[in-house]
């Protein structure tokens, strides 16, 4: 069939007026319900008709054609009048269940039948949350805070209380939120910002965010502020061990504690996806490890699992960060003095070690070290390892591409095998890591994977989803994860 402009634009309109449409539906179903919905795992919170048009077509990736939004639409609409409880919806993999399994049932009677244990639950479950106190706002939490706040919805789950940082002169307050406001690197934050002088508060899109002024982790009495039971994140890297961390937990109104940096002695360090299940009721002082081990960690158990790893070596080119000098001057650190912006900068990572905290089956089989470059975020991991059963480029590659979409790793790993991109096109990636297809090297059994990360936004990605295991608030997933397997084996067949 033969497409002119002009029905090239009158299909476009159509389908942008059918987005739009969803968009207060979406947005209904989260703060009235507490339900997320999403596609192939992509959130339809708080995005625009674009980013809505670019999750269905998106689908193709995994199926053979773009979702068509003539289908979701109507799934949208019916799943609101049902009254559902708290969930994590998939409506991709909903509409391929309806199509398939359907049996000639109306859209409504389906969906009452698959999700039967949210029907009719609107408001049923406890207005519960857990009060979350960000220690240190820095680079990473001013990142969680803008991830926190987006994903307020109706209240439910992780809810920002505070931040704690020391006075840093009279204005602090408007710098701290100007800051909050406004990112060289991920841009401006996405709502409104105001601050009340008087009571040391920033509100942004409604989170009132109490600021406040201390420098001693163990004497800050949060129920003073109505924080009780309080995950403590923090951001601050001075203390890395439990003895430090614990001081913490001598603050009245603290409960747990989370660490933005690699944990050192016995602190379990936890990678969303791999080992986060080790986390219990016990636990608590929980390392989020680095960055560059969350970006590596998935793939590195991927390919273990398919491949199995002998040995291998992890040279990070990592983006110059805060404990670096802008122009050369006395740092305690090897070579760390000298100018970050100016300079490439040969530097210690301990990522590869600490990939076998959270994979003990690669101890002793890892080495790593790292080069510091003139970017300010998005780094890049070259794993060259040597495995057991050999591979080819296509192989691996095919193999990885189907680990990003239809596993577990699905929110971790990424790929891509276009031959444009550079470190820029991933600012703002919410995977931890991201396979570059193209420059995938295999030989037998000597294997070389470049993975993208940022180490900024995907990093606290990954810190959020730990935090929501250790509070508990996780959604229940619909389809099932018996389902979604199911449905996922008939796509990976038709592609």
């Amino acid at each position: 069939m033969l497409h002119t402009p002009d029905s090239c634009l009158d299909t476009w309109l159509v389908r942008e007026s059918l987005a739009e449409a969803m968009i207060p539906v979406i947005g209904r179903l989260y703060r009235e319900n507490n339900v997320v919905t999403s596609i192939h795992g992509r959130s339809l919170i708080n995005k625009s008709a674009i980013k809505i048009l670019k999750a269905h077509r998106f689908a193709r990736r995994i199926g053979k054609h773009e979702l068509l939004l003539e289908e979701t639409t109507p799934l949208l609409n019916t799943l609101a009048q049902l009254e559902l409880g708290s969930g994590a919806i998939d409506i991709a993999l909903l509409n391929q269940k309806f199509k398939e399994e359907g049996n000639n049932a109306t859209l409504e009677e389906f969906l009452r039948a698959e999700l039967a244990d949210l029907v009719g639950r609107r408001g049923s479950e406890e207005h519960a949350c857990t009060d979350v106190v960000l220690y240190g706002f820095g680079r990473i939490g001013r990142l969680l805070a803008r991830l926190l706040i987006e994903k307020v919805g109706g209240g439910q789950g992780l809810r920002l209380r505070a931040i704690v940082v020391r006075r840093s002169s009279d204005n602090d307050l408007s710098k701290r939120a100007s800051l909050l406001r406004r990112d060289s690197v991920h841009g401006s934050f996405d709502g409104t910002i105001r601050i009340d002088e008087a009571a040391n508060t920033i509100t942004a899109n409604g989170v009132q965010i109490q600021v406040i002024y201390s420098d001693d982790p163990a004497s800050i009495d949060y129920t003073a502020y109505g924080i009780h039971n309080a995950l403590v994140v923090d951001n601050t890297g001075r203390w890395r061990d439990a003895e430090g961390l614990s001081q913490h937990l001598q603050s009245k109104g603290v409960a747990r504690v989370l660490l933005t940096a690699p944990g050192e002695g016995n602190l379990k360090n936890i990678v969303y996806g791999i080992n986060h299940g080790t986390i219990d009721a016990t636990d608590q002082i929980v390392s989020a490890a680095s960055c560059t081990t969350n970006a590596i960690t998935p793939v590195l158990k991927a390919v273990n699992n398919k491949f199995g790893v002998m040995h291998g070596h992890v040279e990070t080119v990592h983006s110059f960060t805060n404990d670096q000098n802008l122009i050369d001057n006395f740092h305690k650190g090897d070579r760390r003095g000298r100018s970050a912006v100016l300079n490439l900068v040969i530097t210690q990572t301990g990522a590869a070690q600490a990939v076998t905290k959270a994979l003990p089956e690669l101890l002793g089989k890892l080495t790593g070290s790292s080069i510091r470059v003139p970017t300010p975020d998005v780094s890049l991991a070259i794993l060259n390892l040597t495995l057991q059963n050999p591979t080819t480029r296509d192989e691996i590659n095919s193999y990885l591409r189907e680990m990003s979409l239809h596993s577990d790793l699905r929110q971790q790993i990424d790929f891509i095998d276009s031959p444009e991109v550079v470190s820029t096109d991933f600012v703002g990636s919410r995977r931890t890591g991201i396979v570059d297809g193209l420059a995938t090297i295999s030989n037998e059994k000597n294997l070389v994977l470049y993975v993208w990360y940022d180490n900024e936004f995907g990093y606290s990605c990954q810190v959020v989803r730990v935090m929501e295991e250790m509070a508990g608030v996780k959604r229940h997933a619909f389809p099932s994860s018996d389902a979604v397997e199911e449905a996922m084996s008939v796509l990976a067949a038709l592609a």
